[in-house]
């Protein structure tokens, strides 16, 4: 096993520690490195994968050449033309999966249809042509190069300007994570540059040029192959987070739920989550009501995004510290929570009536879903409140919160099955408002929450936790939240079994990018995602999906932010069948870092450090010792391993003589 303990506060040295496990390239200017498929009369293709290699390849009439940048990549593509006739062509396709590598089109960004080639004509003769700005393709692993005429064609080089996190230094990283699994490390990078790819210039929105009204149940007339252009402007700004790096290049609160944490922890690109937010919040209505997603998607009624928005602002104030920010948008927050609470009833829970959420199916009514984010963010706002010491919302929203857990758990626990019921008039017992009932806390005891894990984990399939409330659909979106819903109840293993099943499945699948991870996919394992009529549409870089990155450095290594920037913070690690762990990521305050050693479910060594002027607590399950610091200060663990309001800084375990270490629990 590889030693970890060298690299502890590694964040101090100029090297990025695990840089080998970054994918954002070095350069912006990308080399397809391999061919994999050839039609046709083809003269020395691999010249275009070798940037030294002087003799161009020639295409000779019909023919076309497939390259595999052997991850998922954005960009422009560019041409440097040695020869060829005036009537010459060559066309360029894209696709993400290998299942759609194709000479006559490219993966969709339409509910319809494929995507058409971009075609370059060299009526100018030799030179360098490069795409359009509006054909910067947000997402792909393969590109194929097309002659479609009998004319002779010969090429020096072709190029991808890689445009994905315009404002930042690609693998400058603030986060790392190892561990001693292998495909864990692994699928924490890959959340890592999938929010970066999902990260645009906010001019290369997704034009929708094919949109009428986006859903599965109302057809719309496309051709076989479908205009497409990234050039609508979204929000301000140089860079802005968007759900997708193919489609839909827009900004979708929903998705931040889990890609914004996973930034926070890894590139910390704060900027263009606040860019983002910052949009939702100008559109916000006179009544409260926040945007579903942003344009030139068409105004739709959302409540559950709607919290998602709300709980967006209290994550970006969590990781920036930045309460000139918080206080500049608290009135918008306030009038937001006013909207989500106008739609409860009698029965103390939210009814509601508009059935736009993440594309599942049924929403409304008494949902539970919706009743738990609303009790999510009515206990975030009054966190805020704190912050802002505002007092004039503390009676009413913990008033209301109040009666949203009780009268969720009267009318909508089902004992028998161990799981909520999507409203009183359903059998449905969903992933999304179970994993959200327990992160909220709007279950009433450990008891109960480890009754909702167990009954989740018993659903699993072979390729992950199903999401019935979308059909025949696995949601690595909500998966992400069931991720944290088994480590809220005490149960790891059950978290890192279903990251390894379902997130191990995406990284190692041959029709995946093995670097991104999808948006959705069927129960089946096939690329069908349920909510959509056109599977080549479905995003396989889609930043709601990149719920580990976060995941494993909050609970696996159990390092978290408890107030503003870290402020204050918890060392809480729980490792599950995990023997070593490597993490850590800095705020504006400084770095924080932990790093640990286990033997037969027992701590071997343990050494975590935090900025200075913070304080937090630690939790190590079952340790019997000392906490001691680099100036020689020892702190005895308490019972249980914990140790409350302790000084930020440089600590070590020192694991008492008579047993050595603590059995963790669990």
């Amino acid at each position: 096993m590889r030693s970890i303990l060298p690299l502890f506060f590694a964040l101090t040295c100029l090297a990025v520690p695990y840089a080998e496990y970054i994918y954002a390239p070095p350069s912006r200017t990308l080399i397809p490195p391999v061919v994999v498929g050839i039609n046709g009369s083809v003269t020395n293709p691999a010249s275009l994968t070798n940037a030294s290699d002087t003799h161009p390849a020639i295409f000779d009439g019909l023919s076309s050449v497939t390259f595999d940048f052997q991850k998922n990549i954005a960009g422009i593509v560019s041409i440097d033309v040695a020869s060829a006739s005036s009537d010459a062509f060559i066309g360029v396709t894209f696709s993400e999966s290998s299942l759609y590598v194709s000479e006559q089109a490219c993966d969709a960004t339409a509910d319809a249809g494929f995507d058409s080639p971009i075609w370059f004509s060299f009526a100018d003769g030799p030179g360098l042509y490069t795409a359009a700005k509006k054909h910067n393709r947000g997402g792909f692993r393969y590109m194929t190069l097309v002659s479609n005429t009998t004319a002779t064609v010969s090429l020096n080089r072709v190029t991808v300007n890689f445009t994905a996190a315009p404002a930042q230094d690609l693998r400058a990283y603030t986060g790392y994570f190892h561990s001693d699994d292998e495909i864990l490390n692994r699928i924490w990078y890959a959340g890592a540059y999938t929010n970066q790819l999902s990260t645009i210039d906010p001019a290369s929105g997704n034009a929708l040029p094919w949109y009428r009204i986006i859903n599965s149940t109302e057809t719309i007339a496309l051709p076989d192959t479908v205009p497409w252009w990234s050039n609508y402007t979204i929000s301000n700004g140089s860079s802005v987070l968007t759900d997708g790096a193919k489609r839909d290049r827009l900004i979708w609160p929903g998705d931040m739920s889990i890609s914004l944490e996973s930034i926070g922890v890894s590139t910390y690109d704060l900027y263009s989550v606040r860019v983002a937010l910052e949009l939702l919040l100008s559109l916000q209505k006179e009544d409260g009501r926040l945007p579903y997603a942003s344009p030139p998607f068409g105004d739709t009624i959302s409540f559950t995004y709607h919290c998602h928005s709300l709980h967006g602002v209290a994550l970006y104030y969590l990781y920036s510290g930045d309460r000139d920010w918080l206080s500049r948008y608290w009135d918008q927050f306030k009038l937001g929570i006013d909207y989500a609470l106008s739609s409860v009833d009698t029965t103390g829970l939210a009814n509601i009536t508009a059935p736009s959420d993440w594309l599942r199916f049924g929403m409304g009514g008494h949902n539970i879903q919706a009743n738990s984010l609303l009790y999510y963010v009515l206990n975030q706002g009054l966190t805020l409140a704190a912050v802002l010491n505002d007092t004039s919302v503390q009676h009413t929203w913990t008033t209301k919160g109040r009666k949203v857990k009780t009268a969720a758990n009267q009318l909508l626990w089902d004992p028998s099955s161990g799981l909520f019921r999507d409203n009183e008039t359903t059998t449905l017992y969903p992933q999304d408002g179970n994993v959200w009932a327990v992160k909220s806390n709007l279950t009433q005891s450990l008891s109960q929450i480890r009754q909702i894990s167990k009954s989740l984990r018993n659903r699993w399939g072979k390729y992950g936790a199903p999401a019935p409330e979308a059909g025949r659909t696995v949601s690595p979106f909500i998966s992400g939240f069931e991720l944290q819903a088994h480590f809220i109840a005490g149960n790891p293993n059950s978290a890192l079994d279903l990251l390894r099943l379902e997130w191990g499945f995406m990284m190692d699948d041959p029709r995946m990018t093995n670097s991104t991870f999808i948006e959705g996919y069927s129960t089946d394992g096939s690329l069908h995602y349920e909510p959509y009529t056109n599977d080549p549409r479905v995003s396989h870089a889609h930043g709601w999906s990149t719920g580990p990155t976060s995941v494993l450095t909050n609970y696996a290594a159990g390092l978290k932010l408890t107030s503003a920037a870290g402020a204050t913070w918890s060392i809480a690690p729980q490792p599950g069948n995990l023997t070593s762990v490597d993490a850590g990521f800095t705020t504006k305050l400084g770095a924080f870092a932990v790093t640990f050693e286990m033997r037969n479910g027992t701590y071997k060594r343990l050494r975590f450090s935090t900025p200075v002027g913070t304080t937090g607590r630690v939790v190590l399950a079952g340790a019997n010792g000392s906490l001691v610091s680099v100036n020689g200060t020892r702190v005895v663990l308490g019972a249980d391993g914990v140790v409350s309001g302790l000084a930020g800084g440089n600590w070590t375990l020192a694991l008492a003589s008579s047993t050595r270490t603590g059995r963790m629990n669990r």
